[in-house]
């Protein structure tokens, strides 16, 4: 099975194919912090100002193991692809961060992983 994470911008309109749409716009927004504005996700102090708080860590601790579990449902229902889109305003700093951490952290049950950051190089 292909578990396809996709980071996007709500601005830039939402994912034509999704089988789960999560919103993490509430989380910090490094947009809002002048040296790392014109930073992304991928970058880490960029990442570290949107996850390293406390309203992350729970985010984290509650999704793991509802993702977990849907990934291992579908692989036993046979499913061939599961897309699993993660959303912030311009998708750039929030949604990249969640993602790339996402893959890392995921049992993906030896699933091929396709990640793709729909938005990072639009503003």
């Amino acid at each position: 099975m292909i578990v396809n994470f996709l980071s996007f911008g709500f601005k830039h309109g939402p994912p034509e194919k999704t089988d789960l749409l999560l919103d993490v716009r509430f989380l910090p927004n490094p947009y809002y912090i002048p040296d790392l504005q014109a930073t992304t996700g991928l970058e880490p102090a960029t990442a570290a100002y949107a996850l390293e708080n406390e309203a992350a860590s729970t985010f984290f601790t509650l999704l793991t193991p509802l993702l977990n579990f849907l990934v291992q449902q579908s692989l036993e229902s046979k499913r061939e692809a599961m897309t699993i889109c993660i959303g912030c305003t311009g998708g750039r700093h929030r949604s990249v961060a969640v993602v790339e951490k996402l893959a890392a952290i995921l049992d993906l049950q030896g699933s091929e992983l396709v990640i793709t950051h729909r938005d990072l190089h639009k503003k």
